[in-house]
């Protein structure tokens, strides 16, 4: 028979779990590169741009255009990578926290 109060709890739980896996997608780190790893870029958890590394040889081309597309390529790539990482993360933080309901998908929360 189905325990609503167990229920309950549970679903009290994991929203403590997210809440506290939420916090640590800060730390998450993810990493995109262009250019051959001549622009890397890396954002954390929470798709912010944390670090940005141009290979100086970039800078000192008058092909300004050509930087600008490799860093957009780059933090691009990092953001995608955040996203994956965050989802995976909150994924694991709630496995087994509730069961396998038809239609309860948790991915949006990320």
């Amino acid at each position: 028979m189905f325990d609503m109060m167990k229920m309950m709890g549970k679903v009290k739980e994991m929203q403590g779990k997210m809440k506290e896996a939420r916090e640590q997608l800060k730390d998450l780190r993810a990493e995109g590169e262009s250019g051959g790893g001549m622009v890397k870029a890396i954002t954390n958890g929470n798709k912010e741009l944390i670090s940005l590394q141009i290979d100086e040889s970039l800078v000192n081309k008058k092909d300004k255009e050509m930087m600008k597309d490799l860093i957009i390529a780059a933090v691009n790539k990092a953001v995608d990578e955040a996203g994956i990482k965050a989802r995976e993360h909150i994924r694991k933080s709630t496995d087994g926290m509730l069961p396998n309901l038809p239609g309860m998908d948790l991915s949006g929360l990320v």
